[in-house]
């Protein structure tokens, strides 16, 4: 059958692509529809009662929703989330917090992060580490009477074991924390990469405000490019080669003292898929930063 308020929103919206998009009205009898307040697919919910699925034949709940981040995000929020903790109450207490996101870079903070998620589940609390680009996601869950308790113990446990390498926490972005960090300070960045062809800039240059803060990004794929650009040495490339850590460190000294800026950050590296060697695999990837008259690392 078809959703007639869907199917008029589409053609007073879209009149011209009606035929194309009143495929989104069509609905399953019986289903709930979702109305879509930032899109045109609508969101559909039906219950599977009796469900032959389940051995205690309970009803499930089917749930549909349109694909597109900005759509399926608040749909769910506001409309999926209330329904299920009507139909499908839960008997007690539940804590999902996001706990920090830090970010880990060489082997050793690897272990410590599962030692410190180890900590965490001795007080009957469930721990989960989800890698993702943006750094590493520690995740607490709790249920009972006590369960905003313990999840408060937990991350107080996880943020003594990897307080240096925390750098948020709910949905706090790196690149987000850069800028407001560089803007309070009144400092400016800039970035000088090689591998990475300005992806790192592009993500700094996502957050309103950056232009603020952020001075430049010079993309140096050859080393030509970093000998001119970034005053990179002729031996540093020739003894050490254009992925190292001499010449990013010479990279990111350029690109600093070139610039006058307060940081500067090079990345240099092989994404392949040729011109690794049995030295520098592809993957293999220097990166390093320089602040104003004392080096980071």
């Amino acid at each position: 059958m078809h959703s007639r308020p869907t199917q008029g929103f589409l053609r007073a919206t879209w009149p011209t692509h009606a035929t194309h998009t009143e495929v989104q009205a069509r609905v399953p009898e019986g289903a709930l529809v979702l109305p879509n307040h930032h899109g045109t697919a609508p969101g559909l919910v039906m219950e599977v009662n009796p469900n032959p699925f389940r051995s205690d034949g309970k009803p499930a709940w089917l749930v549909m929703l349109p694909g597109p981040p900005r759509e399926l995000r608040p749909m769910f929020t506001n409309q999926v989330l209330p329904l299920l903790r009507e139909k499908l109450p839960l008997a007690g207490a539940f804590i999902l917090p996001h706990a920090p996101h830090h970010r880990h870079g060489r082997v050793h903070r690897g272990r410590k992060n599962r030692r410190a998620a180890q900590a965490a589940d001795g007080r009957r609390t469930g721990t989960r580490l989800l890698r993702a680009l943006r750094g590493v996601d520690v995740r607490l869950v709790t249920r009972g009477h006590n369960a905003e308790q313990l999840a408060d113990e937990a991350e107080a446990i996880i943020r003594q074991k990897l307080g240096p390498y925390i750098f948020g926490a709910q949905d706090d972005r790196l690149n987000e924390i850069v800028v407001r960090l560089l803007t309070e300070r009144k400092e400016a960045l800039v970035l000088a990469e090689s591998c990475t062809g300005g992806y790192v800039a592009s993500q700094i240059t996502d957050v309103p405000g950056a232009s603020a803060v952020f001075l430049c990004g010079l993309v140096t794929y050859s080393n030509e490019a970093k000998q001119q650009l970034l005053g990179v040495r002729p031996e540093t490339l020739a003894q050490h080669g254009a992925v190292s850590e001499a010449t990013a460190r010479e990279m990111a000294e350029g690109a600093r003292s070139h610039h006058n800026a307060d940081y500067a950050i090079a990345i240099t590296g092989i994404a392949g898929p040729t011109g690794g060697t049995d030295t520098k695999p592809v993957g293999t990837v220097s990166s390093r930063s320089r602040r104003r008259a004392t080096p980071l690392c």
